[in-house]
């Protein structure tokens, strides 16, 4: 198994709170239009923490270290793995 330095699981956690309030903001449809404003924030948290883990243009590392986190039952209960 390989450690996932605090960057990386910062990355993994900034793109799934990303997708979660994406999810959210285009599942209601008063809220479509105001997606935009309301989804700039997590969007440059989410930039910046894949920047500084170093997962800019390496998709296929972040998607595989969200899905261990998402697979982690620590997680799910709002603990790290």
């Amino acid at each position: 198994m390989t450690t996932i330095t605090g960057r990386e699981r910062a990355a993994a956690q900034a793109y799934l709170r990303l997708l979660e309030s994406t999810q959210a903001v285009l599942a209601d449809p008063r809220l479509e239009p105001f997606a935009a404003a309301m989804l700039t924030h997590p969007m440059a948290e989410a930039d910046e923490a894949l920047r500084a883990a170093g997962f800019t243009g390496n998709e296929a590392e972040l998607l595989h270290l969200v899905a261990a986190l998402r697979a982690s039952p620590a997680v799910e209960r709002g603990r790290p793995g």
